[in-house]
């Protein structure tokens, strides 16, 4: 979630201060009809597809299962669509001097939608049970910072109810959180859903419970027909700073986008995340819908396998992993098939994070450059041959519509290097990113990452820290690179927006030479709603103001 801090964010307040202090929601947009009498009561259908995972906060990292969890939790703080934070189960976030220990308190008044309280021990066993290694969650690598985490990672030893050292309840509404090394992002970082709390039901019955689960957001859990629709309803106990303007969102589960963009048009789906490659060029002069094009931030690339053959972080594989990136024309792509409405990367973040910098030394491995790519294959094949069996493929998923794109890409390839390049479907996301989570793709396979929160450590280390491998996280490459781990510890140490952003560029030179996955372009948010909704917005993660959307009363 690839849905994924910041005091180094120019749009978030300062981690150590208490984040009630910034600006407003900013989450509603008028729509062309004007001012209307909305029915607060009406159920918003919604695009969606079917989850990886059961619903459980800790073991979800894609936007099929975390766009619905989003909505069913408060953390202790919740973003605005610009990625402003403000606290929101939390009443403050106080660091020490060095930002290793963190004393959090929380507001009073905060239930579950089962009745229970929110207390301090709903976010430490939560956390707990998501960085113990015997519960296998995909989000463990999130807890990596906090004091106790090693000793929960050998999975043989623990029962999976131990609990982080790091983590001690001082009363109902206190908690503190030592962190093995200092953090001035962690007061946002909170804000991800692996930070969630969880009821006691949670520990009782996992698995029951991730089928109907139980959260303390701005909606509650109604039902779940699997590969059919996840079914929201408003909860009117929420406390926060965003509450629902509807009566619920119906996530309803798509395997083709074509069809779901002619429902939209027919006014039986009311709000779409994304477009159909046929809609790219045309969506937005489609009378029939309302078209959202905005600067985007999630990061689109496709990843090596760690145990690829001729690919491995070597010379060879090296020099190849670049020869690829470069045999890439991403302009014409991004031209012919997206309607160049997406950015060409340029680096491994996006342009509107803080931070960025699209003249970092070594980017031109990103540039078309196929005489270059040619030289690097044969520098390559002179240290090991490609032989005439060998192939390349990208694995990637056929009921997002992006087959065309695949095709083209690995037609470059192939033109460019001279070898087999081609495309390795999977029927559906749900099986691609099983086969990615259980290391069974021996290929390159697609990527993508939705920020989890507005800072360049949500990519940099989610996805290549070496904390984050192994099934520890979102790095699915298992990519390790000591050097490279040493900048993201500086940059979170660090005690300036300059001197953070200095050791994360740092860092992505790195990136560069080693190329864990190979960088395509930022995808711009492109949406399309139904011509009767109203306050149609995106946020920073590319994703609707699921909230804030209305009908019109009957």
């Amino acid at each position: 979630m690839k849905k994924s801090v910041k005091l180094f964010a120019a749009s978030v307040c300062a981690a150590t201060m208490l984040l009630s202090a910034c600006g407003g929601s900013g989450n509603t947009t008028a729509d062309a009809t004007g001012s209307v009498e909305t029915d607060p009561n009406a159920i918003i259908n919604a695009y969606g597809c079917e989850p990886q995972n059961p619903l459980i906060t800790t073991n979800t990292n894609e936007t099929c299962g975390g766009n619905p969890i989003d909505l069913m939790y408060a953390k202790l703080v919740a973003f605005d669509n610009e990625g402003n934070a403000k606290n929101e189960v939390a009443d403050s976030i106080t660091a020490n001097e060095d930002n290793t220990v963190y004393t959090i308190k929380l507001k009073d008044g905060w239930k579950f939608t089962d009745g229970t309280p929110v207390t301090a021990e709903s976010f430490t066993k939560a956390w707990s049970y998501g960085a113990n290694a015997k519960n296998a969650q995909v989000s463990s690598g999130f807890f990596a910072n906090i004091a106790g985490y090693d000793d929960l990672q050998n999975a043989d030893a623990l029962t999976g109810n131990e609990q982080l050292s790091g983590l001690k309840v001082e009363d109902d509404k206190t908690f503190t959180v030592t962190l093995s090394a200092a953090s001035s992002t962690f007061p946002i970082q909170v804000g991800y859903t692996a930070f969630a709390p969880l009821p006691e039901s949670f520990f009782q019955d996992p698995a029951s419970f991730g089928e109907h689960p139980v959260g303390n957001g701005q909606y509650k859990f109604d039902s779940w027909n699997h590969n059919q629709d996840i079914k929201l309803v408003r909860n009117d106990d929420y406390k926060g700073n965003f509450p629902a303007k509807n009566g619920g969102i119906d996530f309803k589960v798509y395997t083709d986008t074509e069809p779901a963009y002619a429902d939209v048009s027919g006014g039986n789906l009311d709000i779409m995340d994304t477009v159909p490659n046929s809609a790219v060029k045309t969506f937005q002069s489609d009378g029939n819908v309302q078209a959202i094009n905005n600067p985007g931030s999630v990061f689109q690339s496709f990843t090596f396998a760690a145990n690829m053959k001729h690919f491995g972080l070597d010379q060879e594989g090296r020099l190849r992993r670049q020869a690829i990136s470069m045999a890439i024309d991403r302009n014409q792509v991004n031209e012919k098939l997206n309607g160049n409405l997406n950015t060409v990367a340029t680096e491994w973040t996006s342009p509107v994070t803080p931070g960025y910098n699209d003249k970092l030394e070594g980017n031109d491995v990103l540039t078309y450059n196929p005489d270059k790519a040619k030289q690097l294959w044969e520098q390559a094949n002179a240290i090991s041959a490609w032989g005439a069996d060998d192939k390349f493929q990208i694995a990637y998923n056929a009921d997002n519509g992006s087959k065309d794109q695949w095709d083209a890409i690995c037609n470059q390839i192939s033109k460019t290097l001279g070898i087999t390049a081609e495309g390795a479907p999977y029927p559906t996301f749900k099986e691609m990113r099983t086969a990615v989570s259980k290391r069974q793709i021996t290929t390159a396979f697609r990527s993508g990452w939705q920020p989890d929160y507005p800072s360049p450590e949500s990519y940099l280390v989610s996805l290549y820290a070496s904390s984050a491998a192994d099934g520890n996280g979102s790095n699915d490459g298992d990519y390790k690179n000591p050097a490279f781990d040493d900048f993201m510890a500086k940059a979170a140490a660090a005690k300036s927006t300059d001197e953070a952003n200095k050791f994360y560029q740092q860092g992505e030179q790195i990136l560069f030479q080693d190329m864990p996955a190979v960088p395509l372009w930022y995808t711009s948010t492109k949406a399309v709603a139904a011509k009767n909704v109203q306050n149609v917005a995106t946020n920073w993660k590319n994703e609707p103001d699921y909230a804030s959307l209305a009908k019109p009363a009957a």
